[in-house]
């Protein structure tokens, strides 16, 4: 089980049976709003509160890499593009979803919506 609390560190929490242990996997210093798996859970993708995207890859157990970072407008959500996982989407507050290759966060195609996008 991976979990993040409010101050940016990404736990795991490896449970079996009545026992768990506890390990600290990645500290971005910036609040995680949402975590999301690639489809065959290679990757995971962290979405911050000021709208950065990093990658962490779980069996690697290195530090979480940032791919995307908030330019004029924060990144809002983002997920993968399945099948596979060699591409993410994204999309911002104002609109304008992206679709990016996630080997070096490289902007392959932008759409603009051209609203304002909210989470409900």
């Amino acid at each position: 089980l991976y979990f993040s609390p409010q101050e940016g560190i990404l736990f795991f929490y490896h449970i079996k049976g009545l026992q768990y242990e506890i390990e600290i996997c990645a500290d971005i210093l910036q609040p995680i709003s949402s975590l999301i798996f690639s489809p065959d859970y290679t990757v995971l993708l962290l979405v911050t509160d000021q709208g950065t995207v990093y990658t962490y890859k779980p069996a690697h157990s290195g530090e979480a890499v940032k791919l995307l970072d908030a330019c004029s407008s924060c990144f809002l959500a983002a997920d993968f593009l399945t099948p596979g996982n060699k591409y993410c989407v994204s999309v911002t507050i104002s609109g304008e979803v992206q679709v990016w290759f996630l080997e070096d966060g490289t902007c392959l195609s932008k759409l603009n919506l051209d609203i304002e996008v909210h989470v409900t």
